[in-house]
């Protein structure tokens, strides 16, 4: 009988966390699920200490694939109704797995279920606040793409999502360093609702070796993002495009193309987008406050912000 659940561990170098995020999959209250762990190259003894856990389904790749070719791999090989991602560094609380499986027997509509947590550091210690310059996300509606469009609202580790919606928007898009998640909960959000279980389940930490620090590669994955959605978008259902929020938060992410060309030197591109975003919104006043702040150079136009 197939499992419920098919969990992607992903692995890398991470050994001492790897252990932890194995004790909590061996202490879900949920148990109809199968582990599939994506060592994607390790070097620090992960690979010798996983082969001698017999109750792991193991792939090691000879070479790094990457994030998202990583999980990919590991969506072929999937089995569950079910898929939930698990990075190695993060932790899960027991009841994570029934709490997400009971919304999707209880929501048929849903397709897209992500929890609270908070961030953790090195030791496992609780950190409050924003440590890596955004506190804990969550959506607030089950019509969540407004939301995700203004910016990334699921903590990768928090997500499970119906394996049959991949054979609609497809897998993720490997070609991204650390935003192919959000690129992957966008498309989701087109096609079907997206709820929240406020509940602390999930354990973000917090290390020097975060993907998210490397501010130049997630700043160059965030503004291909901001582009592919305005050529998305036209091609959306009607009711999607005629939703009041969905044009609100499109004339959004149009200001933040502008902002991402200023920052660029292409000012003049800049203020092209933020009159577009403008005429789309025209109660977004700040665009006209930016457009005349892009005539300023380029450090002091950063410094407003």
């Amino acid at each position: 009988m197939s499992p419920r659940v098919s969990v992607l561990l992903t692995s890398y170098n991470h050994l001492p966390y790897l252990q932890l995020a194995v004790e909590c999959l061996r202490a879900q209250t949920f148990r109809e699920f199968e582990v599939l762990v994506l060592d994607d190259g390790s070097t620090d003894g992960s690979r010798e200490w996983l082969a001698a856990q017999p109750d792991l389904t193991c792939y090691f790749h000879p070479k790094n694939l990457g994030t998202y070719g990583n999980l990919n791999f590991g969506l072929e090989r999937a089995q569950g109704e079910f898929v939930a991602v698990f990075n190695d560094d993060d932790l899960w609380a027991p009841e994570k797995l029934a709490e997400q499986v009971a919304v999707f027997e209880g929501e048929p509509g849903v397709g897209l279920v992500h929890t609270s947590g908070w961030f953790i550091g090195p030791d496992g210690e609780r950190v409050d606040g924003a440590p890596l310059g955004f506190v804990w996300p969550k959506t607030s509606n089950r019509f969540a793409l407004p939301e995700l469009i203004h910016f990334n609202r699921l903590i990768t580790s928090s997500a499970m999502f119906r394996r049959s919606l991949v054979e609609q928007v497809g897998p993720f898009d490997p070609s991204f360093y650390g935003c192919g998640d959000w690129h992957m909960w966008l498309r989701m959000a087109v096609v079907t609702g997206v709820t929240h279980v406020d509940q602390p389940l999930t354990f973000y930490r917090v290390h020097p070796e975060n993907a998210c620090r490397d501010t130049e590669k997630m700043d160059e994955d965030s503004r291909r993002i901001r582009d592919w959605l305005t050529e998305v978008s036209v091609s959306w259902p009607e009711e999607i495009l005629k939703n009041p929020e969905v044009d609100a938060a499109l004339a959004h992410n149009l200001a933040c193309r502008g902002t991402a060309m200023v920052w660029l030197g292409r000012a003049a591109e800049g203020r092209g987008l933020y009159w577009q975003s403008w005429r789309k919104n025209p109660r977004r006043f700040k665009n006209l406050l930016r457009i005349a702040a892009s005539f300023l150079p380029q450090r002091a136009f950063r410094r407003l912000g």
